[in-house]
């Protein structure tokens, strides 16, 4: 496989973006459309004049991106890499921090997933993300990246730099969990920079050691998919047997802290997200326990006779600010009900109120940002 000199220089000189990433949620009308507006607003209301996301993951879990056909999830990609793109000078002009746009390539199929890469390529997408393993037809999802991705790259003589996603949610077949030495291999391709993973820490670690023998774990980031884990991984220990746990804890998950961490109620709470994500790395204990005290409160209002509803909650609140016109889910997820709504709604105002009476005015995401 031959590539450009230009090619292998930027991806030389291209680096993991840490922070939140906030895989965007997808809004469409009751009959399954994507709105086009509303899409648009929300990815600004994510951005929050650089106060919200340090990535905008386009077509992820939470775009339901398996309930979608290829035209409304390009569609989706197509508004949000426009949208980031044209809030960059803003940013730029006010100090404010970037935006990147990362790309969720995964469909149902090999060919559409192609398909979608080559359509990032095209938009100039900052990154994308795979998850090979929910990729109905394909059965070695080494032989897939080191042959259909990377060849694909090739013959467009460019690299994206591509990031791993372990879900077992999504896995389409027996094996639910890329196993270590799969991704000792892929970590061996010079545009696979990374890996989400939705479980445990500790497999989180086992991922970083196998990279770690091919990559500078500097270049190969890990994000935590089960968001609220960032207030567990991150806390400093305390006292002599605190230190021994923590040294023991980075023998066993780390070697370093987490790139970022990806949360799907980010879509509703971008800025509470962001602050959480700082005092987080600052080892803030203080300000920690009080950020998980607020997301594990809005875990809460999100569960509903036992059952936990994120998306059709965090659908109803973004309708509640104004973001968004319509709540309405994909066909095949299920929305919340009138009196779970009515519920939800109530919450969300309690809730609401506790934001504003804990965090300063920076740290309070701001719906109007939607129409800035």
């Amino acid at each position: 496989m031959l590539l450009s000199l230009l090619a292998v220089r930027t991806l030389e000189t291209w680096t993991p973006r840490r922070g939140v990433s906030i895989p965007c949620m997808s809004v469409l009308d009751p009959d399954g459309g994507v709105i086009e507006e509303d899409q648009r607003r929300l990815t600004r209301y994510l951005i929050q004049r650089g106060r919200g996301a340090d990535i905008l993951f386009a077509m992820g879990t939470t775009g339901e991106w398996n309930r979608l056909d290829a035209a409304r999830r390009h569609r989706v990609i197509q508004i949000v890499v426009e949208e980031a793109r044209k809030a960059q000078p803003r940013l730029a002009e006010r100090g404010d921090p970037p935006v990147e746009a990362w790309v969720g390539i995964t469909a149902p199929t090999r060919r559409e997933t192609l398909e979608t890469l080559d359509l990032a390529l095209d938009l100039g997408a900052d990154a994308g993300v795979i998850a090979p393993l929910a990729l109905g037809d394909v059965d070695d999802p080494v032989r897939f990246m080191q042959r259909d991705v990377a060849d694909l790259l090739d013959a467009r003589e460019c690299r994206l730099p591509l990031f791993l996603y372990d879900n077992a949610d999504i896995a389409s077949g027996r094996n639910v969990r890329l196993r270590t030495r799969q991704v000792k291999a892929l970590s061996r391709l010079d545009f696979v920079r990374g890996i989400k993973v939705s479980a445990p820490p500790r497999r989180l670690g086992h991922y970083a050691k196998a990279a770690r023998q091919f990559r500078d774990l500097g270049a190969f980031a890990v994000y935590i998919g089960n968001a609220p884990y960032i207030f567990d991984m991150m806390r400093p220990r305390r006292g002599f047997v605190g230190t021994l746990l923590e040294h023991w804890n980075r023998f066993l998950v780390r070697d370093m802290l987490p790139a970022g961490v990806v949360a799907g109620p980010a879509n509703l709470l971008p800025r509470e997200w962001q602050r959480a994500w700082q005092v987080s790395c600052a080892g803030d204990v203080e300000r920690m326990d009080q950020m998980r005290g607020l997301i594990q409160r809005f875990r809460t209002i999100c569960t509903f006779s036992g059952v936990r509803l994120t998306n059709p909650a965090v659908k109803r609140g973004l309708l509640r600010l104004g973001v968004i016109s319509s709540d309405a889910m994909a066909s095949g997820n299920r929305g919340l009900l009138a009196e779970e709504a009515a519920q939800f709604d109530a919450a969300f105002e309690e809730l609401r109120a506790e934001i504003e009476a804990q965090l300063p005015e920076r740290w309070r995401s701001d719906p109007a940002e939607a129409t800035a």
